[in-house]
């Protein structure tokens, strides 16, 4: 297949038919790699799985670095 590269503002883009989207099962936000061979650019689905905030913090075992603090005392009917 043909595609013709495209001015986007400062950068150069191209087209993706839907068809090649749906076989693919990418849609849009998805995060795709792009490699060099030889001649060639080589575009694939990421394999990097994404994983939630809830994921990273329950592989994380690193050390606590948060401390608690204040911004100000209280004036008025503030609850903290």
């Amino acid at each position: 297949m043909e595609l013709r590269l495209q001015k986007w503002g400062n950068s150069i883009g191209i087209r993706i038919p839907s068809s090649i989207l749906k076989s693919l099962n990418l849609k849009v936000s998805d995060t795709i790699e792009l490699n060099q061979v030889e001649d060639k650019l080589v575009i694939s689905k990421s394999k990097h799985k994404k994983i939630s905030l809830d994921e990273r913090f329950k592989k994380y075992s690193g050390e606590n670095l948060a401390k608690e603090f204040v911004w100000d005392d209280s004036r008025g009917n503030e609850i903290w």
